[in-house]
């Protein structure tokens, strides 16, 4: 069963931002459009794709007020009938000050072909002088029915040449004891963590990140039906938005 892992969250990256280049539609909306292809996508430090490349398309319309709405898709592979993702969304996004902002959004997932494990998530990040702190919250994870979290914390600094340097560490809760290791013993919680250096050249936002979790092979093939989608990686992305 490939579905608990992106159970603890699948969907778009931790932070969701506007990009500058944003269509003007009128003084009070504007419209995004961003296509990203990456070497494998990762939610959680698992993936779901089974280490195979993705293309991700997320389109969002934003009022001038800090609401928006959108619809991302993904391909994906679990091993299970479905072979693609949509998330749709609806949000707020707020800036305090230049440098204090929150967001709250609203996630459905939607998995053709495998709609027993659709499902709904709240997400809410609070960034602060570079820093970020999010939270996901679900309590209708298939086929558990059952309530996880996930907490993280990310920092973004900039370096020489108009580089960009992101660090990540997250902790996903499942509530339940599903991760068994070979000796049979449990634990509901593991841990995730991302570091990336992003620039952006030639109209792109180019990135590579090392992406690893403290799952052993045992536990992750107990919960996602493989054991080498928790393991460490280096993934490629590049990202363009119209």
């Amino acid at each position: 069963m490939g579905k608990i892992g992106l159970g603890l969250g699948a969907g778009l990256l931790y932070c969701l931002t506007f990009p500058a280049q944003a269509v003007e539609l009128n003084e009070d909306f504007s419209l995004n459009l961003t296509l990203t292809a990456l070497s494998d996508y990762r939610t959680g430090g698992i993936s779901q794709t089974l280490g195979d490349p993705a293309l991700w398309t997320d389109v969002s319309l934003v009022h001038s007020s800090g609401l928006y709405a959108g619809v991302f898709t993904s391909n994906v592979d679990f091993g299970t009938d479905t072979r693609r993702e949509y998330d749709y969304y609806v949000g707020i996004a707020h800036d305090f000050t230049d440098d204090i902002n929150a967001t709250l959004t609203y996630y459905a997932y939607d998995y053709p072909k495998d709609s027993e494990f659709n499902y709904g998530e709240w997400i809410g990040t609070l960034g602060a002088y570079g820093a970020t702190l999010g939270v996901k919250y679900t309590n209708e994870v298939k086929p558990y029915d059952d309530d996880r979290s996930v907490v993280w914390l990310g920092y973004a600094f900039n370096l020489p040449y108009e580089t960009t340097l992101d660090v990540r560490y997250g902790v996903n809760d499942a509530k339940d004891d599903i991760w068994v290791s070979r000796d049979e013993s449990a634990r509901s919680r593991y841990y995730d963590w991302e570091v990336g250096v992003s620039k952006e050249l030639f109209g792109f936002n180019w990135r590579v990140a090392y992406i690893d979790t403290d799952l052993s092979q045992a536990e992750c093939a107990s919960v996602n039906g493989y054991d080498d989608v928790c393991s460490a990686t280096v993934i490629a992305q590049v990202a363009k938005t119209f």
